[in-house]
């Protein structure tokens, strides 16, 4: 039964995976990390941005609405 497992398509896929796995470059502690504390920011500074914008329209709708109950 190992000949067959040997030859199997599955067996033989994960093989290759692996082999593959081995020739990845993988990045630094301190490039991960300088790279996760990039994208930190830019995701708080983004959210911050969403925000005010998301203010400014409520702000802009109050406006709106108030004006046209008043008439």
């Amino acid at each position: 039964m190992a000949p067959a497992l040997a030859n199997n398509r599955i067996t033989k896929y994960f093989k290759e995976v692996r082999a593959e796995i081995r020739k990845v470059t993988w990045p630094s502690r301190a490039e991960v990390t300088r790279l996760s504390t990039i994208v930190i920011v830019v995701l708080v500074a983004a959210s911050a941005v969403m925000a005010l914008i998301d203010y400014a329209f409520s702000w802009l709708m109050r406006i709106i609405i108030s004006l046209g109950t008043s008439l």
